[in-house]
C-alpha cells in the first residue's frame, strides 16, 4: 500500500488530481483491505493511480466516478458474491462484497487527505477520520496529528464527535471510517557494491523508504542507487547523522569484515526490528563474538537481535534471488507473519570459532594496495 500512496502523492503533485475513491469497507474476502485507494487523473482519460482491486474493478470505477459524483460524495457497494444464475461480477471472483467513496477533487476535505498522504511518507503518523456520507449524514472529515492535535476538521465535524470516533472500537458503527496512516518501512542497507543494487530496488518496489550507506565514497554515490531516497558515505562515528531507530529495517552487507564489525556494533545497542547480516555462518559468527565485546552486550542478546544467516531460506543463487530471500524475510518480521528463519546462537557462535579466526576475512581486505584497489573499481565500473 506504501508503493500506491507514493504514486497518488505524485499523481497530485502533477496537478492532475481528479476524484479519489477510497475502500472503506469489507464484508467476507477481498483482494485488497480498507484504506485502499485510487486517484483518477484530470487530463489524462482512463489514467489513474493506485488499486482497488486486483484489476477488474478499476474499470467500473473509472468509467463512472464522475457520473456517481454527480450529486456530490457517495458511498457504492460493489458485490463480488458468486451467483449460480449470473455471470461473476466484474471478474473478481472475491466472494464479498466492498464499500467505496468516491470524492471530487478540489474541496477542503480532498486536498487535507492529499496533504496527508504526503506527510506520510516524511515520516509523520496521523489518524483521518472520515464521516461516510449517507441519507442521514454530511460528507466529512478531520486529521488528527500523532500527538493528538486536530491539524484540520470539515464544518460540523464537531471536536466531541471527532473525540467519541477516536476512542470508539468500532467507528464504522458511527458512520465513521477510521485509519491510522504511518510513514512507510525505512530499510537502511550498509554496504554500496553491485549486489546490493536489487535489495534497493526491490525495497523500494514496495514503497520502503531505502536508504544506503557505505564508508566508501567511490561506491556511496547516488547515481548507483537511483530508486533510493538517500545515498550517504559515512562512517560509524557519523551514526547519530544517520537516526536509526528500533523501527528500522537494517541489512549489513559490506563485504569488509572491518566495517562490518564497527557498524555491527554500533548498531545492536538499537536493537532495530529487523538485523539481516550478510555472510557465511563462520564469517557472521566471528563478528558477533567481536561486536558483542565492542558494544557490551551478552554474545546470547546479540544473538536475539541478528538475523544470520541473512534471509528465507528460498533457494537460488545470484544477488537478485539473495535480495528476495532477504526482503522477503525483512517484510515477514516487520509485518509481524515471521515464522521459523535461520539464526545463530550463542552455542552456534562458540562452534564456529573453534573453526579459526578472522584473518582469512581481514586479509582479504588487504589483497590489493590502494592503487591496485581503485584500478579494479574502474574496471568494474566500465564493465
Amino acid at each position: 500500500m506504501m508503493m500506491e500512496r507514493r504514486q497518488i502523492v505524485d499523481l497530485a503533485a502533477q496537478g492532475e488530481t481528479g476524484p479519489m475513491v477510497t475502500l472503506v469497507r469489507v464484508e467476507g474476502s477481498s483482494y485488497r483491505q480498507p484504506g485502499a485507494r485510487l486517484l483518477l487523473s484530470a487530463n489524462t482519460p482512463g489514467a489513474y493511480a493506485g488499486t482497488l482491486s486486483g484489476g477488474c474493478l478499476e474499470a467500473e470505477v473509472v468509467t463512472k466516478a464522475l457520473w456517481k459524483l454527480r450529486r456530490g460524495p457517495v458511498v457504492e457497494r460493489y458485490s463480488t458474491l458468486f451467483d449460480d444464475t449470473a455471470e461473476v461480477p466484474y471478474g473478481l471472483g472475491c466472494g464479498g462484497t466492498v464499500d467505496l467513496l468516491f470524492e471530487p477533487a478540489g474541496t477542503p476535505e480532498f486536498d487535507s487527505l492529499v496533504r496527508t498522504l504526503a506527510a506520510t511518507l516524511q515520516g509523520d503518523s496521523f489518524t483521518i477520520l472520515t464521516r461516510l456520507p449517507s441519507d442521514q449524514a454530511q460528507f466529512a472529515r478531520a486529521v488528527i496529528s500523532g500527538c493528538g492535535e486536530t491539524l484540520f476538521a470539515s464544518d460540523g465535524f464537531s471536536p466531541d464527535e471527532i473525540a467519541r470516533s477516536l476512542d470508539a472500537g468500532q467507528p464504522e458503527i458511527l458512520g465513521i471510517f477510521r485509519e491510522r496512516l504511518t510513514p512507510p518501512q525505512r530499510l537502511i542497507v550498509f554496504g554500496a557494491g553491485d549486489d546490493t543494487k536489487p535489495l534497493v530496488n526491490m525495497g523500494a518496489l514496495l514503497g520502503w523508504t531505502v536508504i544506503v550507506v557505505d564508508g566508501r565514497a567511490q561506491l556511496a554515490r547516488p547515481e548507483r542507487f537511483p530508486a533510493a531516497v538517500r545515498v550517504f558515505a559515512a562512517s560509524p562515528s557519523n551514526l547519530e547523522s544517520l537516526h536509526v531507530t528500533s523501527n528500522d529495517a537494517v541489512v549489513l552487507m559490506t563485504h569488509s569484515y572491518e566495517q562490518d564489525r564497527e557498524w555491527l556494533a554500533a548498531l545492536l545497542p538499537i536493537a532495530p526490528r529487523y538485523f539481516g547480516v550478510l555472510g557465511a555462518r563462520h564469517r557472521s559468527s566471528l563478528l558477533v563474538s567481536e561486536a558483542a565485546l565492542l558494544c557490551g552486550l551478552p554474545l546470547a542478546t546479540c544473538c536475539e537481535r541478528i538475523f544470520a544467516p541473512v534471509g528465507l531460506d528460498l533457494g537460488g543463487d545470484g544477488p537478485e534471488a539473495i535480495a528476495l530471500a532477504v526482503l522477503a524475510e525483512a517484510h515477514a518480521r516487520c509485518m509481524g507473519r515471521l515464522g521459523d528463519s535461520r539464526r545463530l546462537s550463542a552455542g552456534d557462535v562458540a562452534a564456529q570459532i573453534q573453526q579459526g579466526g578472522a584473518s582469512r576475512y581481514l586479509q582479504a581486505q588487504c589483497a590489493f594496495d590502494g592503487t591496485a584497489s581503485q584500478a579494479l573499481l574502474d574496471t568494474a565500473s566500465l564493465s
